[in-house]
């Protein structure tokens, strides 16, 4: 197989899989998941864009297929809305992010981890105070922003920390023909 076809199965395989993860810790925690005050713990993986561009279509489709499993089991109160904002949110953070990717405080990606953080509290939070109006739109941009800080931010960090000094991130996002291209 060619390096350029290779290098293409493998980016489209590292995506589907973000997808999956995405979507499936989604739904494991889907109370915490959906509503005004909010955590997804697959927010964690809004990193990845640091090590794979994989990742900016992986995020992206798992939250649109965890959106839609939300609006389905009828958790995700902010509806169809949801399907096409969120998800739009979660594509544009996760290109920030990736853009990010290379801007370090020492050695850390701090900056790369607020993209999704930001985009998600105003869209989110607008989402929220038009499906149950009662909150204003600052305070649950707020709640938001403080679930998307613990997901994103603390969790996100402690993951790139355990991905980039075990040795995981060059084994798991490789591109370049190695071992497994025989």
């Amino acid at each position: 197989m060619k390096h350029t076809q290779r290098t293409a199965l493998l980016r489209l395989t590292q995506a589907g899989l973000i997808a999956a993860m995405y979507a499936v810790c989604t739904a494991l925690i889907q109370p915490a998941a959906y509503g005004p005050v909010q955590f997804r713990f697959s927010e964690v993986l809004t990193i990845l864009p640091v090590f794979t561009p994989a990742a900016i279509p992986g995020l992206a489709i798992g939250c649109l297929v965890a959106n839609l499993y939300g609006l389905s089991t009828g958790a995700n109160i902010a509806g169809a809305w949801d399907l096409l904002f969120g998800t739009l949110a979660t594509l544009a953070a996760a290109f920030l992010t990736y853009a990010l990717r290379h801007v370090r405080i020492r050695r850390w990606p701090v900056l790369a981890t607020l993209p999704p953080v930001i985009l998600n509290a105003v869209v989110i939070g607008l989402e929220l105070t038009l499906a149950y109006g009662g909150m204003p739109w600052y305070l649950n941009m707020l709640c938001v922003a403080a679930g998307q800080l613990a997901a994103c931010t603390v969790c996100g960090l402690l993951l790139f920390s355990a991905l980039d000094l075990s040795g995981a991130s060059r084994i798991l996002f490789q591109t370049a023909p190695g071992r497994f291209d025989q």
